[in-house]
């Protein structure tokens, strides 16, 4: 016969209390003395008792699940669905949110289910999900300006925090970077290695990362007389990278310094400068933004301007749960520093 599951007469006799209290602990009730808590918690792990989530669920009123939302705007046909979620799971950012929601949501036993939402059936897809109550609120990240599911949610009254401030305006709270001023230390970097005809490749400048990352480049070399900045506009992926490089140095053949605001992009201009017989950084210095994987995949291993992506997707989560809560009423704004990680190509 196999082992019997352990219940919670087990953990109450274990831990010398009485069934209810293990009932208010485990189902995180605040009125418990916090030794007894502990006395509790250590008794658990002794029997080997695991929650019913579903009996728990019905003292809880939650479904201790989040839903994680990859949101866009417009609405993709079918044949398009699979190449949104294919793109979403190969840009390396997306991984590091991941990580940082799943290593706060776990110590809490809490989940997040994996949702897209790139068209209008899909959108309304999340909307019920939520409002069934097969999850506890959204998490968003919005790949486009034009998304209008940040607004939706909010308008329904439902739980949720976007990764980067909405481009359309909505009152919910979010988490975001202080990207101008990591334009700035990207700037800094290149005229402190001397470079003077500085050219950048921008992310999609209706998003206000892309936008605010450029206002801060331009307004950093202003200062030191750089007045005219070759720009060109790519959208965050290593192809369109690799394209405005080509653009860049087919116009102006004399750059010896390039910012590109995202690592893939950078990823893809280098190789474009590789191949047209361009030394990083002898003859080009490149600075990247984000310090995700690319950035040491790239060849030579890439400069950047990190964001705490990690901590930012678990603020994002525990901003979430206090929403969840009620301890949370109003939408708040965490602003995260940037900093500058100084490799070979620049």
């Amino acid at each position: 016969m196999g082992r019997r599951v352990p219940t919670l007469e087990d953990v109450a006799r274990e831990a010398g209390v009485s069934r209810a209290t293990v009932s208010r602990v485990i189902n995180g009730v605040r009125n418990v003395d916090a030794a007894i808590q502990d006395v509790v918690r250590q008794a658990v792990e002794r029997t080997g008792y695991t929650p019913n989530r579903a009996a728990r669920a019905l003292v809880t009123r939650r479904a201790e699940t989040i839903a994680l939302v990859v949101s866009g705007a417009g609405d993709a046909a079918e044949s398009e669905q699979n190449a949104f979620a294919g793109r979403v799971l190969a840009d390396p950012f997306f991984g590091r949110v991941v990580s940082g929601v799943v290593g706060f949501l776990r110590p809490r036993s809490m989940y997040p289910v994996l949702m897209f939402a790139e068209s209008d059936v899909a959108r309304k897809q999340v909307l019920t999900y939520l409002r069934q109550g097969s999850a506890d609120g959204a998490l968003v990240v919005s790949t486009e300006a034009g998304d209008p599911l940040p607004g939706m949610l909010a308008e329904a009254g439902l739980p949720c925090v976007l990764f980067a401030r909405p481009a359309l305006p909505a009152p919910v709270s979010h988490v975001d970077l202080a990207h101008r001023d990591g334009a700035r230390l990207a700037a800094g970097h290149l005229l402190a290695r001397g470079c003077r005809r500085i050219a950048t490749v921008t992310g999609p400048l209706e998003v206000p990362a892309g936008r605010e990352r450029l206002e801060g480049f331009r307004a950093a070399l202003a200062e030191h007389g750089l007045t005219r900045v070759p720009v060109v506009e790519g959208g965050f992926t290593f192809d369109s990278g690799a394209a405005a490089a080509v653009r860049l140095l087919a116009e102006h053949p004399d750059v010896d310094g390039l910012f590109v605001a995202n690592d893939l992009m950078a990823q893809g201009a280098c190789q474009v400068l590789r191949e047209q017989g361009r030394r990083v950084p002898q003859d080009v210095a490149v600075v990247g933004f984000d310090d995700s994987s690319a950035a040491l995949a790239c060849r030579p291993p890439l400069t950047t301007v990190r964001q705490p992506v990690e901590e930012m997707a678990a603020t994002m989560a525990r901003l979430l749960q206090e929403h969840i809560e009620g301890t949370r009423t109003e939408p708040a704004s965490v602003v995260f520093a940037p900093e500058l990680v100084v490799r070979e190509s620049a």
